[in-house]
């Protein structure tokens, strides 16, 4: 019978997790003990291994240590994505970066963009929708190629298959899901071909550039986006790694950053542009800095694109967008308060179109005829909070809460909106209440009003906020 690992860190600990932190460069766990024990302690289990030092022999063994690296860069890191997540970003370079791009690059039409730390693949599918967008019918005369990479073979190999769940879009409205997307059942979609054809997915560690074994083709990007990787390195290694990463983009070309990644340091190494709800950095040609183009020297989007995305605001690492609608009701056919189901279609259809005012206005309008229903006042909680109404979104969540002790996700998004305002304690209470209502549920059990997330979802994704460091706000 295989032994089991101990319930508590053994003293080998200490050695594996130094060897995980300088393999991987996840300096996250450098202060995350328990966090990084409780997933080491997966691979114990399934290995059959008493402690840590056994598992470190294994994982220096040279024929089957490669295979389990693999799997335990599969536990340590985080996949949680959809597609055009950061919605601000996806308007920067829908409006912006992208006809700045293909504006210059106009005589050579080759098109080169790199999506670090790609997980599974939804960015990488996204910048492919919006490049075809955006080149329309002359797509067939340029060279575009778009790269995927991450380190975890698992990831890569659920973003090749390019099939995805109602999570991962549930920011695409269902008209949009429909042009991208092939049904492959009542859950799941996958990508057309056209737009998985100028995308491929490699294996790669962001530490490679650092050491000099990075791809030499890894090169002359006029794109790079490494979004909300750079949080799991040392501060010390992130300023290098962007500069490897400038060094990898062509003359003039662009880098996009997660939100919670600035540093001035950058600043030093790229020209900041500063985009509307977003910062961009652009290398310069030789010592000269580029000037930002202004939106006269921009090609103009064709009238007969429709933009993917409502106007940019700040969206949330984890947030989960207004769930599935039903089709949309025309404005002069808005359904009565005796047609409670229907008018909720409407707020949810109204929200995923960006047209929150009148989302909240319909909110309003139901909860005067059921005051009484939690998922209304739920919802109006996540539309005042797009229209950055806080003190209100939260006295709607408490509402629902009011009604609805058990509610998972009205618990969770109030702790969002607390962390977000700076209220730490409250929030990582309201996010532990959450946690705390889905792990007395089967794992595979859908939420209400969660659009496919499940127990075990709503559970992993408040361990990462709490095991994160809370920013300092506004409130105590």
């Amino acid at each position: 019978m295989a032994a089991r690992a101990a319930p508590l860190i053994d003293a080998g600990f200490p050695q594996l997790k130094n060897r995980i932190i300088e393999r991987t460069g996840h300096f996250y766990y450098q202060d995350k003990d328990d966090l990084l024990w409780e997933r080491v302690r997966k691979r114990l289990r399934a290995t059959g291994l008493r402690d840590s030092t056994q598992y470190l022999s294994l994982l220096g063994d040279p024929i089957s240590g490669p295979a389990e690296w693999s799997r335990l860069e599969a536990e340590i890191t985080i996949g949680e994505t959809f597609f055009f997540r950061y919605a601000e970003q996806f308007a920067a370079l829908r409006a912006t970066i992208l006809p700045e791009i293909v504006a210059r690059k106009s005589a050579t039409r080759r098109l080169r963009i790199w999506s670090a730390g790609s997980s599974t693949g939804a960015e990488a599918y996204s910048l492919s929708i919006l490049v075809n967008e955006i080149l329309g019918e002359s797509l067939n005369d340029w060279r575009v190629s778009i790269l995927g990479t991450d380190i975890n073979d698992g990831f890569l190999k659920a973003a090749r298959q390019a099939q995805f769940g109602k999570w991962a879009l549930r920011s695409m409205p269902a008209p949009e899901r429909e042009r991208y997307f092939i049904g492959v059942d009542k859950d799941r979609w996958q990508v057309r071909p056209e737009f998985r054809s100028v995308v491929r997915f490699e294996r790669h560690n962001l530490l490679s550039l650092l050491d000099g074994t990075s791809p030499l083709e890894f090169t002359d990007f006029d794109l790079i986006l490494c979004r909300n990787v750079l949080i799991y390195f040392h501060p010390d290694v992130v300023i290098q790694l962007v500069g490897g990463l400038r060094e990898r983009l062509a003359e003039e070309g662009w880098m996009l950053l997660g939100h919670a990644e600035p540093n001035p340091a950058f600043s030093s190494m790229m020209q900041v542009v500063n985009l509307p709800g977003t910062v961009a950095y652009r290398r310069g040609s030789s010592e000269a800095m580029i000037p930002a183009p202004s939106v006269a020297q921009l090609p103009v989007v064709p009238p007969e694109w429709k933009p993917l995305l409502p106007a940019p605001k700040p969206v949330e690492p984890t947030k989960a967008r207004v769930p599935a609608r039903p089709p949309r009701v025309p404005a002069k056919a808005l359904p009565g308060p005796e047609e409670p189901d229907a008018l909720l279609g409407e707020i949810r259809a109204r929200a995923d179109a960006g047209d929150f005012a009148t989302a909240d206005m319909l909110c309003r309008k139901a909860l005067a005829e059921q005051p009484l229903d939690a998922t209304l006042h739920f919802y109006r909680g996540l539309v005042l909070r797009e229209l950055r109404r806080p003190d209100e979104a939260e006295k709607c969540f408490l509402n629902s809460l009011y009604l609805d002790k058990s509610f998972a996700m009205a618990h969770y998004h109030l702790g969002l909106l607390l962390l977000a305002e700076g209220r730490s304690g409250p929030g990582k209470r309201s996010l532990t209440n959450a946690a705390r209502i889905a792990a007395a549920m089967p794992g595979d059990r859908l939420l209400d009003e969660a659009d496919g997330l499940t127990a075990k979802d709503l559970r992993d994704l408040v361990r990462v906020h709490l095991d994160a460091k809370t920013p300092a706000g506004r409130r105590g």
